[in-house]
């Protein structure tokens, strides 16, 4: 069977980390949601995204496909709903498609014409940004679980404090030594040729991924993610850090989600909570305005390739665009458009010659090629994005 994930109608509450990528590939828990449902059904997927995202997530469609909305994430029970699904059948969640059998072109589908399969309500969706890091904690015990059955864990070195060691996992090539690790409020999953330097204070549930690394004396409360080949130290909280991102050192960084490519400078913080506790409100792009999260702790959204310089201070529910570069002191504003350039003082326009320049010698040094397919993706989102920049 073929299996095609598609955005869904979350697709625009999930920007600006879906302006770069479609929504199955965003990671939340170990893994993206791509490879999640890659391991469960044991083959490869293709997508249904943004037209402008085609080239780098081109779709596949056979004779008979399967299509699942991407903002689901799998279990085995709807594994295997999916799986079973034959002709003129579809899942459903209330009013959301979550998945179908098709043998047609996607815009021909009628679903009054299927036969309706109601999905049970113990299913984690992410619909919201801050389901990325509100809903990780699920995320990572279920992919620990996913990723560590029948599979055998590196020895722990002796010279680590650990508390629960059977909740943690370590893989092939990875280096820890006098780390403190607390897998007993939650699994601490430890990735290929990852590294947690010397004096790092971890409480799970915590996922490392391949060639991340904690560095010296970095305090880490679960549940957070730090993505393949991004570096993090100083005080994290409940946070999701994607692939090749740093946030090398000290500050504090808590309910939080950042895209690739991301840089935060020498104690930059966050706040994740507003003086009078009240609700924080985040930046929506459909909407255009501010919007309620329900949330009484919420950090900062910061999409792909945007970066922030030393002593950098971010409100509670700060939304920063794609390749957007932020400096200078004072707090700048609670939304800072894709491609901005400045700070607390106001913002010019960051062109995209200049951040392609920048984005060619950042992916260099990790061997990634910024190709011609990521340039014509971030030319698409600075025309799009132009509209809320002042200049």
């Amino acid at each position: 069977m073929n299996y095609i994930l598609f955005d869904g109608p979350s697709r625009n509450n999930l920007l600006p980390f879906t302006f770069t990528r479609p929504v199955a590939d965003i990671r939340v828990g170990i893994l993206t949601i791509r490879e999640k449902w890659e391991a469960f059904l044991k083959t490869t997927t293709t997508t249904v995204t943004e037209d402008y995202l085609t080239d780098k997530y081109p779709m596949v469609e056979m004779d008979e496909n399967i299509m699942i909305n991407a903002s689901y994430l799998p279990n085995l029970e709807l594994v295997e709903m999916v799986r079973d699904l034959t002709e003129n059948q579809a899942i459903f969640s209330g009013e959301d498609v979550v998945a179908f059998f098709t043998k047609e072109a996607q815009d021909d589908i009628n679903f009054d014409t299927y036969e309706a399969i109601e999905l049970a309500d113990d299913i984690i969706k992410i619909e919201n940004t801050w389901d990325i890091f509100s809903k990780n904690g699920e995320a990572i015990q279920e992919d620990f679980a996913l990723l560590t059955k029948e599979n055998t864990s590196q020895p722990i070195p002796s010279s680590n404090n650990v508390i629960a060691p059977e909740n943690i996992f370590i893989e092939e090539g990875a280096k820890l030594e006098f780390a403190t690790l607390n897998a007993s409020t939650g699994p601490i999953y430890i990735g290929k040729n990852a590294e947690i330097m010397e004096g790092a204070i971890i409480r799970g549930p915590l996922a490392l991924c391949e060639g991340a690394g904690i560095k010296l004396g970095a305090k880490i409360y679960g549940p957070t993610t730090v993505g393949p080949f991004s570096k993090v130290g100083g005080e994290v909280n409940n946070s999701v850090i994607f692939g090749y991102s740093n946030k090398g050192h000290d500050g504090f960084l808590g309910n939080s989600v950042l895209g690739e490519w991301c840089n935060l400078g020498a104690d930059t913080n966050n706040s994740n909570l507003k003086n009078n506790y009240a609700e924080v409100r985040l930046w929506d792009y459909q909407t255009q305005g501010f919007a309620k999260t329900g949330l009484q702790f919420c950090g900062l959204m910061m999409g792909d390739h945007s970066k922030c310089g030393i002593n950098t201070m971010f409100n509670t529910g700060t939304v920063v665009g794609v390749s957007a570069n932020i400096f200078g002191s004072g707090f700048p504003r609670n939304f800072v458009p894709s491609f901005s350039w400045g700070g607390h003082s106001g913002f010019t326009t960051y062109l995209t010659k200049k951040a392609f320049e920048v984005a060619t010698v950042v992916m260099a040094r990790r061997n990634v090629e910024f190709s011609d397919q990521d340039k014509a993706i971030l030319e698409h989102v600075f025309e799009e994005t132009k509209q809320y920049r002042r200049d």
